[in-house]
């Protein structure tokens, strides 16, 4: 008879590590015009809401008015959302609370990606800065042991 799983014991295999930069893939913005792209996202970010979290647009849009402290009508989110129109670019301070409304920390790395960097949660920065400073600690041991072997060249 086969032993029975402990339904106590993790599977070691099934375990995924936390994604450690906040961005969605490259496939949800797209290619294309800026707006185009930050309305795929804004529209991605509404959908997910929808999907992970039972959020309507009515209820992000009253979540985000009340982090601003002003009126957000379901109406702008759908124009923000859509690729067509004018004036349908979503302001920063609303982008932000519609981070904090959807909790799609994934929208946090598309600014940063535009100029090459990352999003990273705040914990990882000493272990970012400490590696920056071991890599500086082995250039300065190959610059040393470079001008070592050169004066002993000399000598």
């Amino acid at each position: 008879m086969p032993r029975r799983r402990d339904p106590l014991t993790l599977d070691l295999l099934a375990w995924r590590p936390e994604p450690v930069v906040a961005a969605y893939g490259d496939d949800v913005a797209g290619k294309g015009a800026l707006e185009n792209r930050i309305a795929r996202l804004v529209s991605r970010a509404l959908r997910d809401a929808k999907d992970e979290r039972d959020l309507s647009r009515e209820d992000v849009a009253r979540l985000m008015s009340d982090y601003l402290g002003r009126k957000v009508a379901k109406a702008t989110l759908d124009k923000w959302a859509s690729e067509a129109g004018e004036d349908r670019i979503i302001p920063l301070d609303a982008f932000a609370a519609l981070i904090d409304a959807t909790e799609a920390r994934e929208l946090l790395g598309f600014l940063p990606g535009l100029f090459g960097l990352v999003a990273v949660p705040a914990r990882y920065a000493d272990l970012i800065e400490l590696h920056e400073i071991e890599q500086h600690e082995r250039d300065i041991a190959a610059r040393k042991a470079s001008l070592q072997s050169k004066m002993r060249g000399r000598l």
